[in-house]
């Protein structure tokens, strides 16, 4: 494909985007020429400069997500946008194109496993149920190092294909290496089985996606030839707790308008977000491998974002990345607590911030996507820069109150003296701007809902409003927190700080001393920047409350956002809710079903199971390898001996997992197991699996 040929679209991005700028740089212009003469000195003063630069930056990132969300509107409200590739095609020619071999892959890392499979059970029935199976393999890729983790994976892989019948169909493979994070792995599934399929849909431990989904996906692409990565647009479900169930309704009811408007400014040029997304793999295998970064520090080393720079490279080789969010019926979950998601935050802010180094120094990348590096980065550094405004502001109120007045202030070149000046109805308007740019995307959601007649599906339009004014209220007490984290979370990953990759907390609510402990510094902060606000001035105080008052909160928010019981009350009031909550899908009613399936509880670890029953001992010798060399063997016998005397509590996590990998010591360490002595570990274990399946006969 030759990378030179500019196809139509481009020419319609090109007057987008110009328009796009237009509108957001016009309006921070207007906005900061208000900013300049409501400072007292007109920015005739390094401080006033620092403000208002800092604050063009933050308001004209403001203005790109308004202008968004307007944008979608206007395409919403025209019957969407005639340009994108979905439209290109009729239901019937989709439906009439061939689909091709593809793998749907999903990378896990200590997850909860039984959960996790029992989603992929959802989506492979559901694509069953399309009667396409015979074009789908799918791959379960682990990079978990936990050895009770992987040995439960792959007890749950054998027995899912055994529930399926999917024989040949679900595969399973370790990484006993874990190298590159998520994309290493994924590189190496390209490796071993990339060449047996066309296309592959990439997934994560809590997606879902409609088998209906996943066959459009294929055969739009095979309709495409250009298009090498197709990115669908993800809705949040299966919230419990209330924090859970607001950045639900929040994506549910506004991505409509943000997704609309970034895919008809993006294009051909759109991000991949790493999961729920199709690409084609003879390009993604030859262009979008990932080169270590040549740097230092935070610029050095692996890339742990992998995804926008796998779409910039994509790009690069000439094939085009669209986001396409009219094919519904994608889905993901949300962290269920705001701790939770700051911790997540805290691993994508080193990740994004990575992205300097691509944008600035890697060459042959669209300017498109370095807009959207840009874009990723002050996701996580406007955060800093925020902080570093109400900082700035803080001392011009403190010079202003504590000082006397510079006529001369450095920098100012003027005969005469400078007075200072004050517009406070300046002041007035310029707020009500910026809170314009926040809150009014929101009500022509509303307004959206209503012209779509979709409001039913939220509740009707009474509760709708009420869960928009409780997700606005929600969301501007976590807006000081998430500030005040992010920040630090950027201030250490340029610091280069060690960054732990785990799995991802699912069900478990905050209880109040993790969140005391937890949110003390935002507390402290708060209530300091309130009494230093206070003896400076009244009105500066109540300036300041906006930041103060939830920062002196977080705690008590922390602990009752995590709260299930409030978020299902809300629901059962219709609070909150969401179009799959009223109408519910059969993948989702399939995947609710399965994960909600009392199983017997086991009293043994996995690695205790592994070495005890027959069966399951069987299915990891299958799994193993041998020993290559007799040094190795030998000192296997070595831990498989002390293992036998004294236990797995008298190995380290690395010598249970070399016997678990091991299929002829698992097989005698299975055999010296049971003709342990009775008082034995070992012995004592079988008493316990013996009396647990007698009580389960009976």
């Amino acid at each position: 494909m030759d990378p030179t040929e500019n196809p139509r679209w481009r020419r319609v991005a090109m007057v987008r985007r110009s328009l796009m700028a237009l509108l957001v740089f016009g309006q921070t212009a207007v906005a900061g020429y208000y900013l300049l003469w409501i400072l007292p000195y007109h920015g005739n003063t390094p401080l006033e400069l620092g403000l208002l630069s800092l604050f063009a930056i933050l308001y004209a990132w403001i203005a790109v997500g308004f202008w968004t969300a307007v944008w979608g509107f206007v395409i919403r409200l025209t019957g969407g946008d005639r340009h994108s590739r979905l439209k290109r095609h009729s239901d019937d020619e989709l439906e009439a194109t061939p689909l091709k071999k593809t793998a749907v892959i999903l990378p896990i890392y200590h997850e909860p496993v039984r959960w996790t499979l029992d989603g992929l059970k959802a989506v492979y029935r559901d694509i069953a149920d399309q009667g396409e199976l015979d074009s789908f393999e799918f791959y379960i890729l682990s990079d978990s190092r936990n050895p009770d983790v992987w040995l439960e994976e792959q007890v749950a892989w054998s027995d899912l294909i055994r529930e399926l019948g999917a024989e040949g169909r679900i595969f399973y493979r370790r990484r006993p290496v874990n190298l590159n994070f998520k994309s290493g792995n994924v590189a190496d599934f390209l490796r071993r089985w990339g060449r047996r399929h066309k296309y592959m849909i990439v997934l994560d431990a809590d997606s879902l996606l409609s088998g209906r989904t996943l066959v459009r996906m294929v055969r739009l692409m095979e309709r495409e030839p250009r298009i090498g990565i197709l990115q669908t647009n993800p809705n949040v479900i299966n919230g419990q707790s209330l924090f859970a169930r607001i950045q639900q309704f929040a994506n549910r009811f506004y991505s409509p308008l943000f997704a609309t408007g970034l895919a008809a400014i993006q294009m051909g040029d759109a991000a991949f977000w790493g999961h729920n997304a199709i690409l084609r793999i003879e390009p993604f295998m030859k262009h979008c491998g990932l080169r270590k970064l040549p740097g230092r520090g935070l610029f050095g080393g692996p890339i742990m974002s992998h995804d926008f720079v796998e779409a910039a490279y994509m790009a690069r080789a000439g094939y085009e990345v669209w986001l396409e969010p009219n094919l519904g019926e994608s889905y993901e979950e949300s962290p269920p607590t705001l701790g939770d998601e700051l911790a997540r935050d805290n691993r994508w802010a080193k990740g994004n911030l990575q992205h300097l180094w691509i944008m600035l120094r890697e060459p042959g990348i669209r300017f498109a996507h370095r807009m959207a590096f840009l874009n990723g980065i002050m996701a996580y550094l406007a955060s800093p820069l925020w902080l570093a405004f109400l900082i700035l502001t803080s001392i011009e109120a403190a010079q202003m109150t504590l000082a006397p007045i510079d006529y001369f202030p450095e920098g100012y070149q003027g005969l005469f003296p400078l007075w200072p000046e004050w517009r406070p109805e300046w002041a007035l308007g310029l707020a009500l701007s910026t809170l314009m740019l926040l809150f009014l995307p929101k009500f022509l959601a509303i307004f959206d809902s209503m012209i779509h007649r979709t409001t039913t599906s939220f509740g009707g339009l009474p509760r709708l409003l009420i869960s928009v004014f409780v997700e606005i209220a929600v969301s501007v007490l976590l807006a000081p927190i998430r500030m005040l984290a992010h920040s630090r979370f950027v201030i250490a990953a340029l610091l280069n700080l060690t960054l732990k990759w785990a799995g991802q907390n699912r069900t478990d609510e905050m209880t109040w001393s993790n969140g005391l402990r937890s949110q003390l510094p935002a507390m402290a902060v708060g209530a300091s920047w309130a009494g230093f606000a206070w003896t400076l001035d009244p009105l500066f105080f109540f300036w300041s409350l906006p930041v103060a008052v939830p920062l002196i909160l977080s705690a008590p928010t922390s602990v009752l956002l995590s709260r299930q019981a409030l978020g299902i009350g809300l629901l059962n009031r219709g609070i909150l809710m969401i179009p799959e909550e009223r109408r519910p899908m059969s993948l989702l009613t399939r995947a609710r079903g399965y994960r909600s399936e009392e199983r017997p509880e086991t009293v043994l670890t996995p690695f205790q199971q592994a070495v005890l029953v027959p069966g399951i001992n069987q299915i990891h010798q299958a799994l193993g390898r041998d020993a290559f060399n007799a040094v190795r063997q030998a000192r296997l016998h070595r831990i498989r001996d002390r293992c036998v005397e004294q236990g797995p509590g008298a190995l380290t996590d690395s010598e249970v997992a070399q016997i678990a990998r091991d299929k002829a010591t698992l097989k005698e360490l299975h055999r010296m197991a049971w003709r342990a002595p009775k008082d034995s570990y070992w012995g004592r274990s079988i008493q316990l699996l013996t009396s647990t399946a007698a009580n389960r006969k009976v």
